[in-house]
């Protein structure tokens, strides 16, 4: 049996399709698979994508890629004794920015994580929505370092179309690791994290479908076009799984749209 999960985003303007085998009924023509307990490991890897999904879809529904992703940086003297310090600090300045953000007039969206490396140092990595002089209010606010901000769109390590590369790095935590060109993997770079975002940023159930059969090439809805589509086998049941995301023509891709009130 094929399911069938859609998301909508943005008053439609975005929309997200999840497609996958369900491995419980088997493959066509097989026996019905039966169901085993995920390893640890394997739960550990399921709780971080699905922790990355949901991080996508805020940013798909409450951001653009003119928005601001920022690091706030710690001098050394003022690095945090624990993460419960670092959190504290990072509320005390998130209360500043929302009063900044109240006088202009503007709702404040953000979405965090606070990272201790490896070797001690921490920093907190930040998505915002952009009002035009975020990382001045930023900088005003943020009393413990440096901050440092960019435009999510010119940043290469951080955007593609359907914010997957920005969710991934916005969730990294202390089982996260990178391949390299040699094709091995790296060790760990955070030793702990924090991950969280405002509150006000809510998500809509997903519409979920059955399907007949599986069908060999997706094909966008009528007045949408396809922007990405992630294809690739399941590892914890063997079957495909396909993710493809659409944007309304006259909209653009949706990096470039305008939020919506």
């Amino acid at each position: 049996m094929v399911k069938r999960k859609t998301y909508k985003f943005k008053k439609n303007g975005i929309i997200e399709v999840n497609e996958y085998h369900d491995g419980s009924y088997g493959a066509p023509g097989k026996c019905r698979k039966k169901k085993e307990k995920p390893t640890p490991e394997e739960m550990q890897r399921i709780n971080h994508r699905n922790k990355a999904d949901r991080c996508r879809h805020r940013l798909l529904e409450y951001f653009t890629a003119g928005d601001t992703f920022a690091t706030l940086t710690y001098e050394v003297k003022n690095r945090p004794p624990d993460m419960e310090t670092a959190i504290r600090q990072f509320a005390e300045t998130m209360r500043k920015v929302r009063t900044a953000y109240r006088r202009k007039g503007e709702e404040l969206y953000w979405i965090r994580n606070i990272e201790q490396g490896t070797k001690g140092a921490w920093h907190i990595h930040l998505v915002i929505n952009e009002i035009g002089d975020t990382a001045g209010i930023l900088k005003r606010a943020w009393v413990y370092g440096g901050v440092y901000a960019v435009e999510i769109r010119l940043s290469d390590k951080l955007y593609d179309e359907d914010f997957t590369k920005l969710a991934e790095y916005m969730t990294k935590d202390s089982s996260t690791v990178e391949k390299k060109k040699d094709g091995s993997w790296s060790r760990p770079r955070v030793r702990q994290s924090s991950y969280s975002t405002s509150r006000n940023m809510p998500l809509k159930e997903p519409e979920v479908k059955k399907l007949k059969r599986w069908k060999e090439e997706p094909k966008p809805k009528k007045g949408y076009i396809i922007i990405k589509i992630h294809e690739g086998i399941n590892p914890a049941t063997g079957f495909k799984y396909r993710r493809y995301t659409m944007v309304r023509l006259r909209e653009g891709p949706a990096g470039t749209q305008k939020r919506r009130e």
